[in-house]
């Protein structure tokens, strides 16, 4: 039983370090295999690739072209104008009226008639009389045979081209307003653009770092899995030579299978912190890094002059600035709704007609069934809320680029105690390891020795990353993340390999 457990302890062992083996192995292939990535590469390609920025930039353009649009607003509007159509009517015309004045100018004229003959003549009037009597109930017995109606059937295919012009005169400053309203559009969506890429740098640096965070946790844990591997290994030798009991050989082999489990746990933190840089890249495989963790020893800027220059700089305050202004514009997009348009107009007719009308029409609205005063009134109410809500984003900012700046002074600091514990924890772990060969110290003082420098270098990197986290969320916070680079290559500067 007992050379059963000594072997299965020499196999687990040689496993594991058949495993550590393997991945070094494995990290040189897939390095000698891979191409380099800096930061600024992997950042640019995000912005001239991602599925975001090629929507930004269509929506971009979509605002640049409504601007356009409407540029020529308020020019005369020149319509060609086909009406072709069809038309039958029929209606009862009364004939009384002109019956009346046929029979009356009909007598009128034979009397005349008469008259002439009989002065001409001297024909007495007895004679003359009758006969004007007898002409008129003539004239009248003929009139009767006319209707007192006549039916009157109208068609006709008619196919009228013309052409119209209508001008605005007076619009009440909509016309000016609108082309006002379209070009704050476009240059809010280039605010939008600026904005989005922006963001798309912070989850480059996010996404990046991390992966560059995960090696070296993944680093710190193999190496302390492989100083554990030693110690056991040590532990067991001593064990069967009767310098130490069992119990402490035992201890070591807790400690090396907690190091086991901290760096497999180490590999799938890596792999998914792979996994995500490499979505967002929307690459089939990750490149090699080589841009390491860093911790600059020295600001480059003021708190005050961070808090101060922010309105400026940042994308989201000058957008919310434009809202307002969006909002003014609006404003007096209702106030001219309430005031008259007057408007040229003409058309003429290209048919054989030719026929033309030209005028000046204006026009008021004295009832629609909508409250143009309570219209003015909510525009005013929306421009004050956005008055408002541009303050209380300043405050936000203002206290995220506090905060950011004290947490980035903070890693400053620590990177630099660190780098000053590390090398006593390495100093501290030689001394424990002498005494306990020369049987003067005790296995845990050696484990914990071993612990406390590797939760050390995993603190140094973690700092690191808290430092990159903390200067992106600053400079994102500010308006200028874009020269997040620079920070990289500058003098004075830590850097994590």
């Amino acid at each position: 039983m007992k050379f059963t457990i000594q072997y299965s302890r020499k196999a687990l062992s040689k496993s594991i370090q058949q495993m550590t083996l393997l991945s070094l192995f494995s990290t040189i292939v897939s390095n000698s295999s891979a191409e380099n990535l800096s930061y600024i590469q992997a950042e640019q390609y995000v912005l001239e690739n991602s599925y975001t920025t090629q929507a930004n930039d269509a929506l971009n353009k979509a605002s640049k072209l409504q601007a356009d649009a409407v540029k020529n607003l308020g020019l005369p509007r020149i319509d060609l104008n086909v009406r072709a159509y069809k038309f039958h009517t029929e209606t009862d015309v009364p004939l009384n009226g002109v019956k009346n004045n046929l029979e009356q100018t009909l007598s009128q004229g034979v009397n005349e008639r008469v008259d002439q003959w009989q002065s001409q003549q001297n024909i007495p009037s007895t004679i003359t009389d009758p006969l004007k009597d007898g002409l008129a109930q003539g004239i009248h017995s003929g009139i009767g045979l006319i209707p007192d109606t006549a039916n009157v059937v109208l068609e006709d295919e008619v196919i009228r081209p013309t052409v119209s012009v209508m001008m605005p005169i007076y619009t009440g400053g909509i016309t000016s307003t609108t082309k006002q309203i379209a070009n704050l559009k476009s240059e809010r969506s280039q605010l939008d653009t600026k904005q989005q890429q922006d963001t798309q740098r912070f989850e480059v640096i996010r996404a990046y770092f991390n992966v560059q965070l995960q090696q070296q946790l993944l680093e710190a844990s193999r190496l302390n899995l492989s100083t554990m591997q030693q110690h056991y290994d040590n532990a067991l030798k001593f064990e069967k030579q009767g310098f130490i009991s069992k119990g402490q050989r035992m201890q070591f082999e807790v400690a090396r299978n907690n190091a086991q489990r901290n760096y497999q746990n180490s590999v799938a933190n890596l792999q998914s912190s792979q996994f995500q840089l490499k979505n967002l890249l929307n690459k089939p495989s990750v490149d090699q890094l080589t841009t390491p963790l860093f911790v600059n020893r020295q600001q480059s800027q003021s708190l005050d002059q961070l808090l101060a220059s922010y309105p400026e700089t940042s994308s989201l305050v000058r957008k919310m600035h434009m809202d307002t202004q969006l909002a003014n514009q609006n404003i007096k997009v209702q106030s001219a709704a309430k005031k008259p348009s007057v408007f040229a107009f003409g058309e003429y007719s290209l048919d054989q007609d030719q026929n033309w009308i030209v005028g000046v029409a204006a026009r008021y609205n004295l009832f629609s069934g909508i409250d143009k005063n309570k219209n003015v009134q909510a525009a005013e109410l929306q421009r004050y809320a956005t008055e408002l809500l541009t303050a209380r984003t300043q405050q936000e900012i203002e206290n995220v680029i506090y905060k950011s700046y004290t947490e980035l002074s903070s890693a400053q600091q620590s990177n630099q105690l660190l780098q000053q514990n590390e090398q006593a924890a390495q100093e501290n772990l030689r001394i424990q390891t002498l005494s306990f060969k020369e049987d003067m110290g005790t296995a845990t003082q050696v484990i914990d020795a071993q612990n406390q420098l590797s939760i050390l270098r995993a603190e140094k990197a973690l700092n690191a990353y808290k430092y990159v986290i903390s200067l992106a969320t600053l400079l994102q916070s500010h308006g200028s993340i874009d020269q997040f680079k620079n920070y990289v290559n500058q003098s004075n500067t830590d850097y994590l390999h």
